[in-house]
């Protein structure tokens, strides 16, 4: 029952979280065709996930609440793979086949690349 608690608060934390980070994000691009503030959260969420992980390997920090709370809830609620899909589908219905091609390789290839990169730099802090 307590990881079921820590999911859901470090669930609700990263929601907000994603919310505000993607808002301020998409304002700062001016854009309002490109999804930017989900490429960031992505990204940054991507980047997070990897250092921590490289982290948590090589020190052993995080027991199984707190791994609940921070990779499932946090960061689960920070990411936005979810909206990311609905926005490409959404591009590609609306006749926009480049932007959803950009969209989809501006977040999958550099997604992948900071999951190593953080995954690296955890490993070396």
């Amino acid at each position: 029952m307590l990881i079921l608690i820590m999911v859901g608060a470090g669930g609700f934390v990263g929601a907000v979280l994603r919310y505000l980070v993607s808002g301020w994000a998409q304002n700062l691009s001016g854009s309002n065709g490109f999804p930017w503030g989900t490429l960031a959260v992505n990204l940054i969420g991507c980047l997070a996930i990897g250092l921590l992980m490289g982290i948590t390997e090589s020190r052993q920090w995080f027991g199984p609440e707190s791994r609940a709370l921070v990779f499932i809830g946090l960061l689960g609620g920070f990411t936005t793979f979810s909206t990311f899909s609905y926005e490409t589908y959404s591009l590609f219905r609306g006749g926009e086949v480049l932007a959803a091609g950009a969209n989809i390789m501006l977040q999958v290839i550099p997604g992948i690349g900071c999951v190593g990169l953080g995954y690296i730099i955890g490993r070396w802090i």
